[in-house]
């Protein structure tokens, strides 16, 4: 059949690195095509529309949203930049045609430009590469371009996607450029080169309607949500049309479709025609799953299914058993996390769900650490209360041999920490790859490291480089199992009863380690206060008081005076546990834990395990 292509439409994606400008320059796209009134209030990345996304300063979640220019509907995907959202990039690329790669002037293109870029260039997506931000003092706009071409021959780019074309933009401002010293004052050199060089959507002739659904959101008034790409045909009316989807059998099922809508902006407004191409969203369809095909009744095959990359990490989440169970948080029960984990899997497609025979515990799989606690800070905010184990690498097996993730790592730091940056990489059996110095005071470090070897490493590579250090990774590719890794040299404090934290105790536990609490806070046997100086568990009494007596003093009894706490964040509390030991996260508290609370039977284990 002939292969048409739909002019009227441009479906485009913003690919960068965390922090590069992408959601801030459509924001300006926005303003420059009339999606919003001149006075009306606009809050700024407006596309970052998740509490987590606008603390963070991140975007998590791919977000749909449309501009018109001169007669042309450009849809406009803005994606994250973090690979432990890669199922993000992988549904959105599945409904574009090219991608615009926004890089930093200064920084160039780093490693999540570089995985983003990866999945778009094995789509064969046309790239236009955008150099922002040329307005910092910093800035060194050739040399940028020029490792963006390294990193394209590095990824294999064929001759034609290496013949990209190159714009330099001030997204703050709203102004893209052919030449970084002309004087264009707008973005429509940027709008020109989307409608010129990207390419319409293809579709086949006399093929009947059909779409993959490569999104599912849900309304109050509508029910589940699926959004995704119109690969095949048009439709001048919908109404009183037979509709008919493929679940991931394979099976035909009818299709009760209650709604179509189409983006306008960042909102939805209700359509009656449907042209190829074009992204919609359709509701009325509960069972729906991200790579199903909506489609009318007579078509008989599916389109091919979106394939995501395996999750690599997994975690245990399981039922709060500790003494202040049920205090914070309003949803408790198993049945709850259960649901609400499935609940996730159906919305995201990188994140897999698996029962145990414990029904009070559930394995989780994603694709990197963050992404977990992306997952775990979501539901603590919606009321949940539970318990998470530390993050554990998913392994692999071929011909006999153990398989594990090894991650490409890339350490931009000050030149004197390269010594104890280098040696705490090698003891977690990492390799040096390449070592590249801008004789500025700072170099850059690539290595080759399993991925199990970098949980926890975070906080102690700020604490080494003063936090002045940058550190960067990807998933590079599964290869022998490298043998044990000590990740931690230290113990817990861990509290041998319940009650509240006396000061003049924490005072006379400080020389032992880094306390995590300070006074007055309940505490619990089982519960982690503090860090141990050696390797060893250290169980202690935080609730101590001083005692008194009816003997006067010689002086004046000293002043209580206890350093600050090291107060653990969730990201900070999952690097820091041990395989025996759990966080338990409420809407209101992190705290860290033993799985096993009873000091006396933790004691047994022990011996248990040292006899074997």
């Amino acid at each position: 059949m002939t292969k048409n292509f739909n002019d009227n439409i441009r479906n485009i994606a913003i690919i960068a690195h965390v922090d590069h400008g992408k959601t801030t320059l459509v924001d300006a796209m926005f303003k420059q095509c009339g999606t919003f009134r001149q006075n009306q209030n606009i809050q700024e990345r407006i596309l970052d529309s998740m509490e987590l996304e606008k603390e963070r300063g991140i975007t998590i979640a791919a977000k749909n949203s449309c501009v018109f220019w001169n007669g042309v509907k450009i849809n406009i995907l803005d994606t994250p930049g973090h690979s432990d959202f890669g199922g993000e990039v992988e549904r959105a690329l599945s409904m574009v045609d090219g991608a615009i790669l926004l890089v930093d002037a200064a920084e160039g293109p780093l490693p999540q430009t570089r995985f983003v870029l990866k999945k778009a260039l094995e789509s064969k997506l046309k790239i236009i590469v955008v150099i922002n931000k040329i307005d910092r003092q910093d800035a060194r706009i050739n040399k940028v371009l020029d490792e963006i071409y390294d990193l394209f021959i590095d990824l294999d780019a064929n001759d034609e996607q290496l013949e990209f074309s190159v714009l330099y933009a001030i997204g703050k401002q709203g102004i893209a450029k052919k030449n970084p010293d002309s004087n264009e004052y707008d973005l429509s050199v940027l709008f020109e080169e989307i409608i010129n060089q990207i390419p319409p959507p293809i579709y086949t002739s006399k093929e009947s309607f059909s779409m993959l659904v490569s999104d599912l959101g849900y309304s109050d008034y509508l029910g589940k949500l699926a959004i995704g790409k119109v690969f095949n045909g048009f439709l001048d009316s919908v109404k009183g049309r037979a509709f008919s989807y493929f679940n991931s059998h394979n099976t035909k099922k009818t299709a009760s479709i209650s709604k179509i809508q189409t983006y306008d902006g960042i909102i939805l407004k209700p359509i009656e025609s449907i042209q190829a191409g074009d992204i919609i969203v359709v509701s009325g369809i509960e069972d729906i799953a991200i790579g199903d095909t909506i489609c009318t009744s007579d078509v008989e095959k599916p389109l091919k299914r979106i394939v995501i990359d395996e999750p690599v990490v997994s975690m245990v989440f399981s039922v709060n058993d500790s003494p202040f169970a049920g205090k914070d948080g309003k949803i408790v029960q198993s049945r709850n996390i259960k649901e609400r984990l499935i609940k996730e899997t159906l919305k995201n497609v990188s994140i897999k769900f698996e029962e145990t025979e414990d029904t009070d515990k559930f394995i989780v799989k994603g694709r990197g650490e963050f992404q977990m606690v992306i997952l775990i800070e979501q539901l603590r905010r919606e009321g949940f209360e539970f318990c998470v184990s530390r993050p554990q690498i998913i392994y692999k097996f071929e011909n006999g041999k153990k398989l594990e993730p090894y991650e490409h790592l890339f350490i931009d730091c000050a030149e004197e920490f390269m010594g104890i940056i280098t040696q705490k990489i090698q003891t977690r059996k990492g390799k040096m790859i390449n070592l590249s110095n801008n004789f500025k005071g700072r170099i850059r470090i690539e290595f080759l490291v399993p991925s199990r070897s970098l949980i926890g490493f975070r906080d102690e590579f700020l604490t080494d480089t003063k936090g002045t250090g940058i550190m960067n990774s990807y998933l590079e590719k599964y290869d022998i199992y490298a043998g044990d890794i000590a990740t931690r040299y230290s113990g817990s404090l861990v509290s041998d009863r319940q009650g509240i934290s006396i000061a003049y105790a924490l005072f006379n536990l400080q020389p032992r380690g880094q306390l995590f609490i300070g006074p007055n806070e309940p505490v619990y046997e089982g519960m982690i206060i503090g860090e141990h100086n050696k390797e060893v568990d250290l169980n202690v009494n935080p609730c101590k008081e001083k005692k008194l007596s009816n003997m006067r003093a010689a002086g004046k009894d000293d002043n209580i005076i206890l350093s600050s706490p090291n107060v653990m964040t969730l990201e900070k509390a999952i690097n820091f546990i041990k395989d025996d030991e759990m966080v338990e996260v409420t809407p209101l508290s992190i705290r860290l834990r033993k799985t096993e609370l009873s000091a006396q039977k933790r004691k047994v284990l022990s011996h248990t395990h040292e006899q074997d």
